[in-house]
């Protein structure tokens, strides 16, 4: 095959695992979304357009310093990390530009918490001799609860920023966090998924607690095989108030199945040169029946019918299994994986689910409503 052919159809799958929906429910731009598209599909290199697009909106940031507009810095920050994230996405660890690009977009992302108000608080959190890394994003009120955030197989915490923007507008507070083998933990911190992981969600919850500024009301919202990550946090540290798994999965190598290609990540997630030993140690987090049983935490499942990446029938067993007396099943006939294509319905009705079960006032406001299970209406999206 031709190196043009090779780059065509490296653009192809590039653009199918981020159409226009997944990366503007990530907070990139419209227009950079759409040139990006555009650049892949005339045969430019996929990181290389995306760091152009990123340099353009760091020196847009630049200038809207200069002239004083600290808000519209921050805005071009936050795109242009973006960017740089997206670009990063595509390479395998063993590129030097992944790195390079990844700590770009970081750097962007701080540069937009400095003109935040409170400020992004970058937080490397430790557990026994590792660690891993977060943002805590703070809403201008006393003591609000707080969500926990992550990722997929390969985290990029930051991508979450957009989605949690309504929980602060609703006086929630927000740790963007990177599971070991996920994101900034495993390229800067050469920390992988490993046997005990479990010890890194409650380091992230002992956190929050002993941070002052902060209520003791933490909850959990694992994206993709996030979304597993954060059952089985729940599952190991009662501590967590309430869990949202959005496009999860209770047997999350089912993925592998149907996209092989995707090993190479979870050889990446696990730090794993042989991928049958990648494959293997995937399947040891698949979870059943008497796992989910003790999860005692009010529950949302979130998912969409057409999804491939993981099988509706496997978030509807994660939502009947669990022993939650509060728990909701909620699905989109139309949803893509996560529900990229319908980003401010699935952003609203979390920062709503989470505002009802994380803030005391309310608790005390509606007494019974806590302890209601969905109704199948409410199961099936309607």
């Amino acid at each position: 095959m031709s190196i043009e052919r090779e780059v065509s159809a490296a653009n192809e799958a590039h653009r199918r695992a981020f159409p226009v929906s997944r990366l503007l429910s990530s907070g990139m731009a419209y227009e950079d979304v759409l040139a990006l598209h555009a650049s892949v599909a005339d045969g430019k290199d996929w990181h290389q357009v995306a760091e152009e697009l990123g340099s353009e909106n760091g020196l847009r940031a630049e200038d809207a310093i200069a002239h004083g507009r600290t808000m519209t810095a921050r805005g071009w920050h936050l795109y242009a990390s973006a960017c740089y994230r997206t670009g990063q996405a595509v390479l395998p660890d063993s590129k030097p530009d992944k790195a390079r690009l990844y700590r770009k977009a970081i750097e962007h992302f701080g540069n937009a918490g400095e003109l935040t108000d409170p400020p992004f608080e970058h937080r490397l959190v430790a557990y026994g001799t590792r660690q891993v890394r977060t943002w805590l994003i703070r809403p201008a009120v006393p003591r609000p609860p707080t969500v926990v955030v992550l990722g997929g197989f390969d985290g990029w915490r930051e991508e979450h920023e957009f989605a949690s923007r309504p929980l602060l507008e609703r006086g929630i507070a927000v740790v963007l966090m990177e599971a070991p083998g996920q994101g900034e933990t495993r390229i800067f911190g050469r920390n992988f998924m490993h046997e005990g992981y479990e010890h890194a969600f409650s380091a992230v919850l002992d956190m929050v607690r002993a941070d002052s500024r902060l209520a003791d009301s933490v909850g959990i919202w694992g994206n993709s095989f996030g979304g597993c990550l954060a059952a089985r946090a729940a599952l190991a540290d009662k501590r967590f108030r309430a869990v949202c798994v959005n496009g999860g999965s209770v047997q999350p190598a089912e993925v592998l199945e149907r996209f092989p290609r995707l090993t190479s990540r979870v050889q990446d997630l696990f730090g794993l040169d042989d991928p049958d030993r990648a494959r293997t140690a995937l399947e040891s987090f698949r979870l059943d029946a008497g796992q989910l049983a003790s999860l005692t935490a009010p529950l949302l499942v979130l998912h969409g019918a057409p999804d491939r990446i993981f099988l509706i029938e496997n978030a509807r067993s994660m939502h009947a299994w669990a022993g939650s007396a509060d728990k909701t099943f909620r699905e989109w006939a139309d949803g893509e994986h996560c529900i990229y294509n319908h980003a401010e319905e699935r952003n609203l009705l979390v920062a709503d689910w989470f505002t009802d079960r994380l803030n005391p006032e309310h608790e005390s406001a509606e007494p019974g409503r806590r302890n209601r299970r969905s109704t199948n209406a409410e199961a099936r999206g309607i």
